[in-house]
């Protein structure tokens, strides 16, 4: 089986405005011709200036979210018919801020994932236990649940990428042990129906702590998410999984 690509996907939630493309700029000048791929994903209304910003460069671009539908009246959401319009290749399904903050639940992702390939782009699904059930010792009953129920019928390596993201260490400093991501990992590896789709690791990772998290076995690469803003924390982690 062919060797799996490693990928560095920055995740800007709900931050960045227009000032903010000059750090795209920035890391696409920094990485020409990156030995990993490299992967943004801004809040929508920044995808089409920074597709022009990228200027057909190495990074490819990606959307947060999609509807399952490809048009109607859908107030305030967006189709993946129009993140690949706008110019995105891939989008973010099912991130935990989505699945608390708007109730989604797994069939759901299932069924915006069907829409992204079906519009041609790669679906990046995250999944990941909150602290309580961490602390409960349920975090590899929760993650393979909402792996099984959070994959439409015909993923593979080329329409679908997994991030696990333990809850509980988005955005607060913590990360699971080398141990604890490795067990996670391996066991999600096992369940999927492709063997060559790429097991990202999300949650505070930065330039301190990526190096060790690359070293990890089946991890092959990250969901970074408040240290992919500024193109030099960004860049240091690409530079740290180049080096992996």
């Amino acid at each position: 089986m062919p060797q799996r690509r490693k990928i560095a996907a920055g995740n800007w939630k709900m931050h960045g405005l227009g000032a903010s493309l000059d750090e795209a700029r920035a890391l696409c000048a920094a990485f020409p011709k990156p030995g990993v791929d490299i992967l943004l994903c801004p809040p929508a209304t920044l995808l089409s200036r920074m597709r022009d910003a990228l200027d057909g460069g190495a990074i490819a671009l990606g959307g947060q979210d999609c509807h399952a539908s490809e048009s109607g009246a859908h107030t305030g959401d967006v189709s993946a018919l129009m993140l690949a319009d706008a110019g995105a290749s891939h989008v973010i399904l099912g991130h935990s801020e989505r699945r608390a903050d708007h109730g989604e639940t797994s069939a759901q992702v299932a069924a915006k994932a069907q829409a992204a390939r079906a519009a041609g782009l790669v679906a990046v699904i995250c999944v990941g236990e909150t602290l309580q059930e961490h602390d409960a010792g349920r975090t590899l009953d929760v993650v393979t649940a909402q792996l099984a129920h959070s994959l439409p019928a015909g993923a593979n390596a080329t329409n679908t990428i997994i991030a696990y993201e333990p809850v509980w260490a988005i955005g607060t400093g913590r990360t699971p042990t080398p141990e604890q991501i490795s067990e996670v990992h391996t066991v999600l590896r096992a369940r999927l129906p492709d063997p060559g789709i790429r097991l990202l690791y999300g949650g505070s990772v930065n330039a301190a702590n990526a190096a060790s998290i690359f070293a990890i076995s089946d991890v092959d690469g990250a969901l970074v998410g408040g240290a992919s803003l500024k193109a030099q924390d960004f860049g240091a982690i690409v530079r740290a999984l180049e080096d992996s």
